[in-house]
């Protein structure tokens, strides 16, 4: 598959990226995203530089990535006791 060479702007720098076609929506939506953040943190906080704000952004976004990893694995193991009991019940009545 052939790359693809982007450009992505984050905090008012441009990075020049090689990617697959696949990864460009992501990316985008990735930035902007990041951009939208950056915004929230310089208006509602005191920031000295854009290196805390950048700081920030990434300790939001480990925090969700963290935060939903234990909400998937609370879920899965609430699954896996459901389906144990269903399995019993089954073979109860097998």
């Amino acid at each position: 598959m052939d790359k693809l060479k982007i450009k992505i702007s984050i905090a008012d720098r441009v990075y020049p990226l090689t990617v697959d076609p696949s990864q460009e929506e992501g990316l985008r939506a990735a930035s902007k995203k990041i951009d939208a953040m950056i915004k929230q943190f310089e208006e509602n906080y005191a920031v000295r530089d854009k290196q805390d704000v950048l700081a920030m952004c990434a300790l939001q976004f480990a925090a969700q990535a963290e935060q939903k990893q234990i909400t998937t694995s609370a879920e899965a193991e609430e699954t896996v006791i459901r389906l144990q009991q269903l399995d019993e019940k089954l073979g109860k009545l097998l």
